[in-house]
């Protein structure tokens, strides 16, 4: 997998590189400022951007708008966005651009290795991974999820991590058919069409719940 990192802070720069490296992917080019994003992107073509959130010169949102722009080039491009807080209006922001292969991870997940190599391995392949605090922020804002049981509302946490059916069986303990039923409830609740269709179900219940 090749891989251009934008990342100012040196430290976790050369670790999420040695880490990438250590799975047998490739570090094509790094960006260390916003302005340096897009143009490494668009001479790299890579098969996933990591980029951190807020980069210099302003530390405010480079790095989501490089993605946004990056992806008006790249229509395809998977983006692993990197924070160190859980910034709402950017993360609902970077998934209205419905585009396959988007994740929004805290960066102290980066020193979960598995979690952290999963997601990414995820995101390259146009699937979604969601931090988890994430997906609680975005969720408990929202009232019409109070229609949802307790049972459905852990479902629904879980797809929007980007957990397939089997694995959120396995995670719940309950059986594969259970939890298709229970997604087919949550989509009928919500008002939202049945499908199984890995990132495209997670991206539609987060635009309904950015909306």
């Amino acid at each position: 997998m090749r891989i251009v990192l934008a990342e100012d802070n040196a430290l976790l720069r050369e670790g999420i590189a040695l880490l990438a490296k250590s799975a047998g992917h490739e570090i094509v080019g790094i960006a260390v400022n916003g302005p340096e994003i897009v143009p490494t992107l668009l001479e790299h073509r890579p098969d996933i951007a990591v980029l951190d959130v807020r980069m210099p010169p302003t530390f405010r949102d480079e790095g989501l708008r490089a993605a946004i722009e990056a992806r008006e080039h790249l229509p395809n491009l998977p983006v692993l966005v990197l924070s160190q807080y859980v910034e709402q209006a950017y993360a609902t922001e970077l998934l209205a651009t419905g585009a396959a292969g988007t994740g929004y991870l805290l960066k102290d997940r980066v020193g979960r290795v598995e979690e952290f190599l999963d997601a990414l391995d995820r995101v390259a392949a146009g699937g979604t991974a969601l931090d988890p605090e994430v997906v609680t922020q975005l969720m408990t804002r929202h009232d019409p999820l109070d229609t949802l049981t307790a049972r459905e509302r852990e479902v629904l946490h879980l797809m929007a991590q980007g957990h397939d059916n089997l694995a959120i069986a396995r995670l719940l303990v309950v059986t594969e058919r259970a939890v298709t039923k229970h997604i087919g409830n949550i989509f009928r609740k919500l008002g939202l069409p049945t499908t199984d269709s890995g990132h495209r179900r997670v991206l539609a219940v987060l635009a309904y719940v950015n909306a």
